[in-house]
């Protein structure tokens, strides 16, 4: 009994000796048993490939801007009426595409409109470079007499095809990006590189569509208020929420600011949710002119 209870000290007087190694013994002895040489050696390895681990991987940087007009991303937006707008539209730039190519087989038949709307584009086409977005901006915004959708139509938001707009010569901002779209098309520049852009002009808290094109690797924005052809960085109380082209209705969305153990990537250009609501209505409303200006909303 009184052994069992023997002091600590005597306890520890007769445990062997502590054995002091490192791990690159360890591993060197384990190769020696396993038949590598008595002279094998191995050392172990930072961060083995086999080791499980419960860290969050790095983060990897974020692009410092978007390939898309802006320096934005874009993805498709989900089924609302814009792609409804935007299929009827389609449908009605394929019957014009079959008038413009009666035209150019019989010219005796082809309606003056379509007359009109094809010298544009041969206009166009004969320019090159910077050179043929500068004239399909200004040609179809001297063919154009800007008029709200409400004055014209009686409704609050139509886009109309081109040959639709020519037969009046009257249409709102939509009218004449969809008219640079196809003439630009028409010319040969890559559709690929066109983009309908929707967004709300925030200096008038108005909504507005533009034309953006991709020219040497550079947005360019063709907008139916200026005459010259502006760089997408110039556009600074704009912003973007839509894009539309041959890929359908896209969502315009910004990188997100990263944040530790967030998988989060982008999100949408627009402050929130309920501000990726395009309407193109008139705001102002009547004629969408303010007292002694021009129309703000083209």
């Amino acid at each position: 009994m009184l052994g069992e209870l023997a002091p600590a000290a005597d306890a520890a007087a007769n445990r062997p000796p502590a054995t002091f190694f490192t791990i690159n013994d360890v591993l060197a002895k384990l190769d020696r048993q396993r038949g590598r040489g008595p002279g094998a050696i191995r050392t172990a390895a930072i961060a083995p490939t086999n080791t499980a681990t419960d860290a969050l991987p790095a983060s990897k940087p974020l692009p410092p801007a978007g390939p898309e007009p802006f320096g934005l991303f874009t993805f498709r937006a989900p089924e609302n009426g814009l792609w409804r707008k935007w299929r009827n539209l389609e449908s009605d730039l394929a019957r014009e595409q079959a008038v413009l190519t009666q035209c150019r087989a019989n010219a005796d038949t082809c309606p003056s409109h379509a007359v009109q709307f094809l010298r544009l584009i041969g206009t166009v086409k004969l320019k090159s470079g910077r050179d043929r977005l500068d004239e399909a901006n200004r040609a179809v915004n001297q063919a154009i007499r800007y008029m709200s959708d409400f004055a014209q139509h009686g409704e609050a938001d139509r886009w109309t095809a081109p040959l639709a707009t020519f037969a009046t010569g009257k249409g709102d901002c939509e009218d004449y990006a969809i008219a640079k779209y196809v003439a630009l098309s028409e010319a040969g520049f890559p559709r690929e590189d066109l983009r309908l852009v929707l967004g709300r002009d925030r200096a008038i808290l108005q909504d507005h569509a533009v034309l953006a094109a991709r020219f040497e690797g550079r947005w360019l924005i063709l907008d139916s208020r200026k005459s010259d052809v502006t760089d997408d960085s110039n556009s600074a109380t704009f912003t973007p929420m839509f894009a539309l082209d041959q890929r359908g209705v896209q969502l315009f969305a910004a990188p997100y600011a990263r944040l530790p153990g967030s998988d989060l990537e982008a999100a949408p250009a627009a402050a929130d949710a309920g501000d990726a609501d395009w309407t193109g209505s008139d705001a102002i409303g009547g004629s969408g002119a303010l007292p002694g200006s021009r129309p703000l909303l083209m």
